[in-house]
């Protein structure tokens, strides 16, 4: 089988058979680890593990076993990706703080569940895997490798919505996520601490004020979501020019690549 091929196939349906796996089974297996331990957020992050077991069999069939860091992009420097994270971020964070009250209900199961669990999960099995797969190692360009990726991440959410106008928000709101967070891991030398810890500390900001129950918002909090966006984008486009490193996502591998 072409190699190019094989690593299509392998990645598609490792990841199907993980988001199958989860869709269908992840509060079940949830709900038995907390029976056991009786703690909720560890629980969470012990059933994330379960059910990306495809993603960990999927990326051992494709790589060589000393080359699972660096093929998931978690081989570079982590200080390096919160630095950048905590810089960009810096907008919600002092934004939040004038326009909303400290969220009052944050607890340590939150900070598991949905900032580490979701910021490091997510990031892994949707960019480092799925994408990274599709748009590192084959002839895939940056649209055709981060589309699923980028649908299903919106479908992963649009739970918290409670009417069309609301699961509509939310669905575009995360699907230019997924798309934000895939540029910036390539663009930062395969880097997924870049992304990992900018959804992670997106989230805290999100929850550490009672800003709103879902990632919708409103028009205040999403100003200074875009502020992030926009200061994550502009910083990476300079850091890339002073450095004399030109953009790994252009026009000419935005469908495919070159032979």
């Amino acid at each position: 089988m072409n190699k190019q091929l094989k690593i299509v196939l392998v990645t598609l349906l490792s990841f199907g058979l993980y988001y199958y796996v989860d869709e269908l089974y992840f509060y079940t297996i949830r709900e038995g680890f907390n029976g056991l331990i009786n703690q909720y957020g560890i629980s969470h992050i012990l059933a994330y593990i379960i059910v990306g077991i495809p993603i960990l069999l999927g990326t051992l069939l494709l790589h060589q076993r000393n080359h699972l860091l660096q093929r998931l992009g978690l081989n570079q420097s982590i200080v390096k990706g919160f630095v950048f994270a905590l810089i960009c971020t810096l907008p919600m964070f002092i934004g939040f703080a004038f326009l909303f009250d400290l969220n009052e209900e944050i607890s340590f199961n939150t900070i598991l569940i949905g900032i580490i669990a979701a910021g490091l999960f997510e990031e892994l099995y949707f960019r480092g895997f799925l994408f990274g797969q599709l748009f590192r190692f084959t002839r895939l360009g940056f649209i055709t490798s981060v589309l699923l990726g980028a649908v299903l991440f919106g479908l992963v959410h649009i739970k918290q919505g409670t009417s069309l106008d609301e699961i509509i928000g939310i669905f575009l709101v995360t699907f230019m996520g997924g798309i934000l967070f895939a540029w910036l891991f390539v663009e930062w030398n395969c880097n997924l601490w870049v992304s990992i810890f900018l959804h992670m500390l997106m989230n805290l900001a999100w929850d550490l004020f009672a800003v709103s129950d879902n990632a919708l918002g409103d028009n205040y909090s999403n100003i200074f979501r875009i502020a992030t966006i926009s200061l994550s984008i502009i910083l990476t486009i300079i850091y890339k020019k002073r450095k004399g490193i030109s953009l790994q996502v252009k026009r000419s591998n935005l469908i495919m690549k070159a032979k």
